[in-house]
């Protein structure tokens, strides 16, 4: 199983980028985490917000190979301990399909994102920056994985 996280947005700073790596090379090579960032539309001062939802919307949907789960990550989701979301990755892997993991930009993701997804993950009821939560999710799939596999990392 693959896990794709489709992120909206690009030119993150260097700590994003630290932090994710750090989690990723830690997957297994029959687990790889890759990231697909999509092109966040222009927001000025009379931005067409609507509008450049859509077209975020249309890349992110067109960014998912055919057949992926896709769970979208979302305040209105609903919250996993790292116990649940061990099962949940469980679930996953024996599904025999690849994930894709979708973060919205600044005012969310699409309702045809929404729509599409089998399931909505929230990972706190407070508003993340979505940069950060690009760290958050890696190192959260991580610890679920090593729930799964009894690695040391989780400690209870």
């Amino acid at each position: 199983m693959k896990i794709q996280l489709v992120a909206v947005g690009t030119k993150m700073p260097a700590w994003v980028e630290t932090g994710y790596k750090e989690y990723t090379r830690r997957f297994p090579k029959d687990m790889p985490f890759e990231l697909l960032e999509i092109n966040a539309g222009k927001r000025g001062k009379n931005a067409d917000i609507k509008r450049i939802l859509e077209q975020e919307g249309v890349k992110t949907m067109q960014a998912i190979p055919k057949g992926n789960r896709i769970v979208t990550l979302e305040v209105t989701g609903k919250p996993w301990t790292t116990e649940q979301l061990a099962v949940e990755l469980d679930k996953w892997k024996h599904d025999g399909r690849d994930v894709s993991l979708l973060i919205g930009g600044p005012e969310g993701l699409a309702p045809e994102c929404i729509a599409a997804s089998e399931q909505r993950w929230s990972l706190s009821p407070l508003t993340l920056p979505h940069p950060m939560v690009r760290v958050v999710v890696a190192e959260a799939l991580y610890r679920a994985w090593s729930v799964t596999t009894n690695h040391p990392y989780h400690r209870e």
